[in-house]
């Protein structure tokens, strides 16, 4: 399952990549976002292997972030892996003009593991294109009020 998500932000390049890139901000547009914890490498570098954590319910739900490719201010490509997926997201940040800036992500998922996992994926394979979306729109409102 493969999809692109997109959103334009009225924010310099730099400041939107920062917003984005920065552990400081997570929380501000990913709901439930508790912490991130660097396992390997040097902090979002290539090679690099961190976890992050969710609150979902009354739990935690990790991720494993593996960098692929660090190329910022222009892409961020990275492989994440949670119990019932594997994902890669393929982020672009194209500067527009001096204060505006065009996200790209592309969303890969590569492995569904678990009945219900792969039931959603097949009834409704737009539930993940959703929150992709709906964190993009979440940093777009946050950098936008970042004067």
């Amino acid at each position: 399952m493969k999809f692109t998500c997109t959103v334009t932000i009225n924010q310099p390049r730099d400041k939107v990549v920062n917003y984005f890139i920065s552990p400081d901000y997570l929380g501000e547009y990913q709901e439930g976002f508790l912490r991130k914890v660097e396992v390997s490498g040097e902090a979002q570098q290539e090679g690099s292997v961190a976890k992050m954590y969710y609150k979902m319910g009354k739990g935690e739900m990790e991720l494993t972030e593996t960098v692929l490719e660090n190329k910022l201010p222009d892409y961020f490509y990275a492989q994440y892996h949670h119990k019932h997926t594997d994902n890669t997201m393929n982020t672009v940040f194209t500067e527009v003009d001096a204060n505006t800036t065009k996200i790209s992500s592309e969303i890969d998922y590569t492995a569904l593991r678990g009945v219900m996992v792969k039931v959603m994926a097949f009834l409704a394979p737009s539930f993940f294109k959703k929150q992709v979306q709906k964190w993009l729109n979440n940093l777009k409102t946050f950098a936008e009020k970042q004067a």
